[in-house]
């Protein structure tokens, strides 16, 4: 294997989860030609998060090597909607909604690819020609015993929840469209390895040469227990202001920090050792962590917006918080709370109505961030200071 190849692997491999078959990847690496590195997205939600940007920005290392990217935006199966690690069937999306969304996408991708390197496919393109024909045939490529394989659908089976037939759908249409654009390699979370082999299986019995796979680690949200998600409030997005982003990456604990760096920072191996060995040796984490919130706005804004954003966290550390906040920990039955719905129940304000209203007028933060959005989610484990006014503080973990 020549020394090429060997960097290529390297670069390819770092942060990823795991490679299937690396020795059909350094055959294809052989051939000299650009390969088609596929990744999917289902366009569910309009906004990009730095969970998302653990593949994406996989897809860009493999386009500085040389490659094309198939940016897949599923607006065909979005209409299905991916069951994988639902507990329920998801409800679809209308034509309308998925429209929207993958406009979106498409925007704020670019933030990261290479234009020049990415092709932007919808699968409607060769999904809706399919018919009830192709469906047919392809639905006969694999068996209920093997789709009941997939765990969660074996959950579902054995505690008697429902499985629509769609659903069975979703992941042979997934591997249809690896047929259909002939990828050479796909991206996808660790959670979707079932799907992401179900395109190698498709290719074989189309007579292609199959793709290999190479799975991501899902990235936790700010909650350090589930998966980075907008839906349950414990997310950073890209498009956020630089200032948000900035104040969210301080809030995140000194050990679920190292994390984010090894899944997010385009640092070389080599510095973030020599980080983990100073704060080893005694310098504050919160060092490391300002070089890291940094490099991130950075990214998606720019070196003086990263600059100001420190600026502004550090005029608020220093006339933000009272260090005599009380300290309370607020049980919750479900898995998150709304805003208005916690600052209530802490008595920060008489009602719900009260604390929209406190919103709307810019008066509620948390750790010196104003809140804007009414409908924010907070997940259990998160700890914040909550604020309202000028006076009213509270430091609350959710459990």
């Amino acid at each position: 294997m020549n020394t090429d190849i060997n960097q290529s692997l390297a670069i390819i491999k770092r942060g990823a989860d795991e490679l299937l078959v690396e020795s059909e990847l350094v055959e294809k690496f052989k051939k000299g030609k650009p390969l088609r590195i596929k990744a999917g997205f289902d366009p569910t939600a309009p906004d990009l998060h730095l969970g998302h940007t653990v593949l994406i920005n996989k897809l860009r290392q493999f386009q500085d090597l040389g490659h094309q990217v198939l940016f897949l935006i599923g607006d065909f199966t979005g209409m299905i909607g991916d069951p994988t690690g639902k507990s329920a069937t998801r409800p679809p999306l209308t034509k309308e909604q998925v429209a929207e969304n993958a406009e979106s996408y498409a925007e704020q991708v670019f933030k990261i690819l290479d234009k020049d390197k990415t092709e932007v496919v919808f699968n409607s393109s060769w999904l809706t020609d399919l018919g009830a024909a192709g469906m047919l045939k392809l639905s006969a490529s694999l068996t209920v015993a093997r789709m009941l394989e997939r765990d969660d659908f074996s959950k579902r089976f054995k505690s008697n929840q429902p499985i629509a037939i769609h659903e069975f759908m979703y992941p042979l249409l997934q591997g249809y469209d690896s047929v259909a654009l002939e990828a050479d390699v796909e991206l996808g979370g660790t959670d979707q390895k079932f799907n992401l082999l179900m395109g190698r299986e498709l290719q074989k019995q189309a007579g292609m040469e199959q793709q290999c796979v190479l799975t991501m680690p899902l990235l936790e949200g700010l909650d350090g227990v589930n998966k980075m998600s907008k839906s349950l409030g414990n997310y950073i997005g890209i498009d956020e202001a630089p200032e948000v982003i900035f104040a969210k990456l301080m809030s995140v604990s000194d050990d679920l920090m190292w994390r984010y760096i090894e899944l997010l920072s385009f640092e070389s191996l080599e510095t973030i050792a020599e980080w983990k060995s100073v704060v080893g040796a005694g310098e504050n984490p919160r060092n490391i962590k300002v070089r890291f919130a940094q490099e991130i706005v950075a990214r998606f804004h720019s070196q003086a917006a990263a600059e100001k954003a420190l600026q502004d966290f550090q005029t608020r550390a220093k006339g933000g918080i009272p260090d005599d906040v009380p300290e309370l920990e607020v049980t919750i039955e479900e898995e998150s709370i709304g805003i208005a719905q916690l600052l209530k129940q802490i008595g920060l304000v008489e009602s719900t109505s009260e604390a929209m209203r406190a919103i709307k007028q810019g008066g509620v933060k948390l750790d010196s961030v104003k809140v804007e959005d009414r409908n924010l989610q907070l997940s259990k484990g998160m700890t914040v200071v909550a604020q309202v006014g000028k006076r009213k503080f509270a430091k609350v973990t959710l459990s």
